[in-house]
């Protein structure tokens, strides 16, 4: 299932058509395993339920790493569309994924090749850390060194912004 989000980050009235969008979030089942296609690669999320996530907040919206945080689902998503992953295999689903989620909020030890929010995702829900967009990127090179560019520009459009008096990408996604 995808969802389109709107752009928060345009503060002028959002049409109709996106605040029926972004009402109808709600009814997501908590629980649901949350991916949004950034520039280069997938972010991803716990939907906590009320209009909320819980995620890595890693190096998705700036170049510092973030902790695990529990954001607004237009926060998380940042103008990017979402889906919703199927993980038939799940041992923990709904409540229990939530307060698996929950229970890791504050920690600070994001590591983008062993503790990234894919990884954290897939605890919540298989109770194992695993990365599937690790992996592609380690068993297929061209594919890694893609990904590894585009963080590259994502760290120096964030400086850019930084210094331009633009709000930081943190307070974006």
């Amino acid at each position: 299932m995808n969802i389109q989000m709107p752009d928060t980050r345009d503060h002028g009235p959002q049409s109709a058509a996106a605040c029926d969008t972004a009402s109808s979030t709600i009814d997501l089942p908590i629980g649901s395993h949350l991916v949004t296609q950034r520039n280069g690669y997938e972010h991803h999320g716990i939907y906590v339920g009320n209009g909320r996530v819980v995620h890595y907040s890693g190096f998705a919206g700036s170049a510092h790493r973030g902790p695990v945080e529990e954001v607004e689902l237009t926060r998380f998503a940042a103008g990017h569309s979402l889906s919703v992953r199927a993980t038939p295999s799940a041992i923990y689903a709904g409540a229990e994924a939530v307060r698996r989620a929950r229970s890791r909020l504050g920690e600070n030890r994001y590591r983008l090749l062993t503790n990234n929010c894919e990884h954290f995702c897939a605890w919540c829900l298989l109770g194992e850390s695993r990365s599937e967009q690790v992996h592609c990127c380690l068993c297929h090179p061209r594919t890694g060194v893609r990904a590894l560019l585009c963080l590259v520009k994502a760290f120096v459009d964030s400086g850019t912004r930084n210094q331009h008096g633009v709000a930081p990408l943190a307070q974006l996604a």
